[in-house]
């Protein structure tokens, strides 16, 4: 009897010796490759396809590279349907990633319905007390925390060159109201308008292919364009332009990389900063420093207005030497 439980014994101790070789879980998270290399499971969803918010995913790569954090991405894109976001973030729930990655407001907000428990850091959110991702920037709460790109300053920068050197009277602004970052931006602007004396003129769609139509329904009843940073609109940016130029309506957008396509200005930053500074919360909570809730929501830190001389032109307008003192020259 005694020679049999100590066979059982033994076969035992071989099994949770071979149970243990064969877990690569850590205690902090991640996973441990041959020789011991620690090896993070990422989740990116992002949410639409445009330079801006790819350029915000390199940032947050670049940011974790720099620092040493070895890591195994699962990069998903929504392809602006909001559908497609809940079924990414299930994914990355059931796949058990160690963290989440969400750019732009819709995945965000499917990620953290997905999860409160797996750590979420967000950029490209415009409004995250009021998507109610997190309870306030200095105490976020909960399992997220991330980047803004709403600076304070940024739009009313736009919107004053446009009322003050453009004289537009009245504005008009194309979004799709489905999304929350559009809604909060498009008050601003109507807010900061009207203080200049100017009138908004909104016009909203649901699709890209609404986009077009949504920028010839502005012709002769506006002076100016701003479009800010809806990913729909943003993604068919192309027939804005196409009509701005062809009407000689001076466009204005929320963030530099579509004033490059061709508009004629918007006071902004570098997206893939934005995303570096997210990507810098996400190595603090891997390495298990501190938990996101711990970790306040940053703004974007740095700003300028740029001003492409080119699409000014294009557009009906004359450039003056001056707007130096207001920005600075795009040049391609």
């Amino acid at each position: 009897m005694k020679k049999k439980v100590k066979g059982l014994s033994i076969a035992l101790a071989s099994m949770l010796m071979l149970a243990g070789c064969g877990s690569n879980e850590t205690s902090s998270g991640g996973s441990e490759k041959e020789g011991g290399e620690k090896v993070f499971k990422v989740g990116i969803t992002q949410f639409a396809e445009h330079p801006s918010l790819d350029a915000a995913t390199e940032g947050f790569k670049k940011a974790l590279e720099e620092k040493g954090i070895k890591v195994e991405y699962d990069e998903q894109n929504a392809q602006a349907d909001m559908n497609n976001t809940k079924t990414i973030a299930d994914n990355f729930v059931g796949d058990k990633v160690d963290l989440i990655f969400a750019n732009a407001t819709p995945s965000a907000t499917a990620a953290l319905n997905a999860t409160k428990e797996i750590p979420i850091i967000f950029t490209s959110v415009t409004d995250p007390v009021g998507s109610e991702l997190v309870k306030s920037f200095e105490q976020p709460g909960g399992n997220v925390t991330g980047t803004t790109d709403n600076h304070p300053e940024g739009t009313a920068k736009t919107i004053n060159f446009i009322t003050d050197e453009v004289k537009a009277k009245n504005i008009g602004v194309i979004y799709n109201s489905g999304e929350q970052n559009s809604v909060v931006q498009v008050e601003e602007v109507k807010e900061l308008a009207e203080k200049k004396g100017a009138k908004l003129v909104e016009v909203s769609v649901s699709t890209t292919a609404e986009v077009k139509q949504a920028a010839e329904s502005l012709v002769g009843r506006v002076d100016a364009i701003y479009i800010p940073t809806d990913n729909t609109v943003v993604s068919a940016l192309e027939s804005v332009i196409s009509v701005s130029n062809s009407k000689k309506i001076p466009l204005f957008v929320g963030e530099l990389d579509s004033m490059k396509k061709g508009a004629v200005a918007a006071s902004g930053f570098d997206y893939f900063d934005l995303g570096y500074q997210s990507g810098l919360m996400a190595v603090e909570i891997l390495n298990g420093n501190k938990k996101p809730s711990e970790i306040p929501v940053e703004l974007p830190k740095s700003l300028k207005l740029v001003i492409n001389k080119k699409a000014a032109e294009a557009q009906g307008l004359t450039v003056k030497e001056e707007w130096k003192n207001l920005g600075e020259f795009f040049e391609e």
